[in-house]
């Protein structure tokens, strides 16, 4: 079993774009632009959380508030360092600054992962239902 990392956790910021540029198309087979992460850095009523290790970013989530519920958007951990404990501390993260105990929060993700839903799980989230993905074709056919 891999040992937890200590990380420090701390604001995200539009310098680390680079870093969190670079886990995000080693994370993810669709990765976000850097225009998305710099709206999302901009918005004054979002939670945007950087965890480093050794002073390197190895982490990262992004979290914006619609009306009552916060909606983590983006989080992440670098490939070569997840099962370690980062995305926990990010999300524990998260849960403070909301500065709510009966704060709500979601999280779309791909179905069936169940190494991912274990360990949320195991963080205190509760797996409400799934939501089928919807796909349109705007070519016309002959």
């Amino acid at each position: 079993m891999t040992e937890r990392a200590t990380v420090e956790i701390r604001p995200l910021s539009y310098t680390d774009l680079p870093a969190v540029a670079a886990i995000e198309r080693r994370a993810f087979p669709t990765p976000w632009s850097i225009a998305m992460f710099v709206l999302e850095l901009s918005k004054p009523t979002g939670m945007c959380v950087a965890a480093l290790r050794d002073g390197e970013l190895v982490g990262y989530t992004i979290c914006s508030r619609y009306d009552t519920v916060w909606h983590v958007m983006n989080i992440a951990v670098d490939p070569d360092l997840r099962r370690e404990g980062i995305a926990s501390a990010l999300l524990a993260e998260l849960y403070a600054q909301a500065g709510d105990d009966t704060a709500q929060f979601t999280l779309e993700g791909a179905p069936l992962q169940p190494r991912r839903d274990r360990a949320l799980q195991r963080d205190g989230v509760r797996i409400a239902g799934l939501r089928r993905a919807i796909t349109r074709t705007t070519a016309r056919t002959r």
